[in-house]
């Protein structure tokens, strides 16, 4: 047994996340998620990677999706200097390149004030482009699907017990725990009793790292697909708050413990929507088909 206990969804990649208790699962992922990416003059993506300040930036969608609002805060500066941007999403601008990982796709620029507002937050010539509805990206893995400008496939699932694995062994090398948002997930489950059940029956999420074996999983009217480990990069070193990279955590401890056998450190899996439907901060997590781990 295990439950949602919190949804993100991330309108532009790389950018902060919105916790939201309902969502629309697309085949391409939560409504809007990784919908817009940050790009340079030469349609080269933009990933905290290289650009840890683009944690600062927080975009929010409005609810008839017309209007991306884009608002920064720097802990470093009170003034609020940057102020906030409001713009009017377009799908009708001409297409140009973009790079994602070195693979060529399309992207929709979405004009000069939201460039300015994004090269002033950066500090580095910077431009927005959206999805294009005739995007046909497929991300590989056990289960391929849809995806828009994530880095590979649609859905990040991760449990509350493995981070808490994490921050225990964390301790052990005396660190300091981190949060959930270091890691990005879209979809956080936890174990939790119901009436009539003992907590510690059934309960697979209590177990962590279990949703490495879930292959099959069903959450309100949605499924998911397994694609894949989620392996992890230097974004796990950022401060989501403070948009800088904090170092060398959580990546040293994970290589103690969860190196894949083909290469780099994984935490938290990825799933391909396999039935869109709606699904809510509450809903049950039923694992229809389990695997075998990958590590």
């Amino acid at each position: 047994m295990a439950d949602v206990v919190e949804i993100i969804c991330y309108p532009v990649k790389g950018c902060a996340g919105t916790s939201t208790s309902d969502a629309l699962l697309t085949p391409a992922g939560l409504t809007h998620d990784r919908s817009f990416m940050v790009i340079s003059e030469d349609g080269v993506y933009r990933t905290q990677r290289r650009h840890p300040r683009l944690a600062l930036i927080r975009p929010t969608v409005s609810a008839d999706g017309n209007r991306l609002t884009l608002d920064a805060t720097d802990a470093t500066d009170a003034t609020g200097r940057y102020g906030t941007v409001h713009l009017n999403i377009t799908t009708s601008a001409p297409r140009r390149d973009v790079d994602l990982f070195g693979a060529a796709f399309q992207g929709i620029d979405q004009g000069d004030e939201a460039a300015a507002w994004l090269s002033e937050v950066l500090s580095t010539p910077s431009r927005l482009v959206r999805v294009p509805p005739e995007h046909d990206r497929v991300a590989d893995g056990l289960t391929p699907g849809p995806s828009g400008y994530a880095d590979s496939s649609a859905v990040h699932l991760l449990s509350r017990s493995s981070l808490a694995l994490l921050n225990r062994r964390m301790a052990e090398r005396g660190s300091p725990p981190l949060p959930m948002n270091r890691f990005r997930p879209n979809i956080v489950v936890d174990s939790g009793p119901r009436q009539g059940l003992d907590r510690d029956c059934g309960d697979w999420a209590a177990v962590p790292h279990a949703e490495d074996r879930a292959r099959r999983v069903r959450i309100g009217g949605a499924e998911l697909g397994y694609a894949k480990l989620a392996v992890r990069c230097a974004v796990t070193l950022v401060d989501q708050k403070a948009g800088t990279r904090q170092g060398p955590e959580p990546v040293r401890t994970l290589a103690s413990y969860r190196r894949a056998a083909s290469g780099g450190v994984v935490f938290g899996a990825k799933f391909s929507v396999v039935r869109p439907g709606k699904l809510s901060v509450g809903d049950e997590v039923v694992v229809r088909e389990w695997g075998v781990a990958e590590l």
